[in-house]
């Protein structure tokens, strides 16, 4: 099973920046970062194929989060600004076995998540 490891989590002020860091065992995935809050669906936030040539955000994230990669580091990342307390959730990092995707706006369709990492945004 691949494994998924969320770090870059915490406690920001609203209009601060956080880099959320995903790091993988290993595979060619197209990636996503997904995020729940309590009592809310899980949703999609940003996903990025293998290569980066596919990349798709979230409406209420464009202009503000960007997600990236290092495929020598099999590393995900996602750098947050400008966050707002509706930021506020558990972020998890998915991987879709398909490389080239499209970008899967569904959690159904990724195949390996990792444990989640916290991010709180206080006003």
């Amino acid at each position: 099973q691949l494994q998924l490891v969320e770090s870059g989590g915490g406690w920001v002020q609203a209009g601060g920046s956080l880099r959320l860091s995903c790091a993988a065992s290993g595979g060619t995935f197209t990636m996503g970062w997904f995020r729940q809050a309590p009592g809310k669906e899980r949703e999609f936030v940003a996903g990025i194929t293998y290569s980066g040539a596919r990349i798709k955000y979230a409406d209420s994230v464009k202009g503000r989060f960007t997600i990236s990669r290092d495929n020598r580091k099999n590393t995900v990342y996602l750098q947050m600004n400008s966050l707002n307390t509706e930021d506020t959730a558990v972020y998890y990092c998915a991987a879709d076995r398909s490389p080239y995707g499209p970008v899967m706006l569904v959690s159904n369709e990724y195949d390996y998540w990792g444990q989640g990492t916290q991010v709180t945004v206080s006003s």
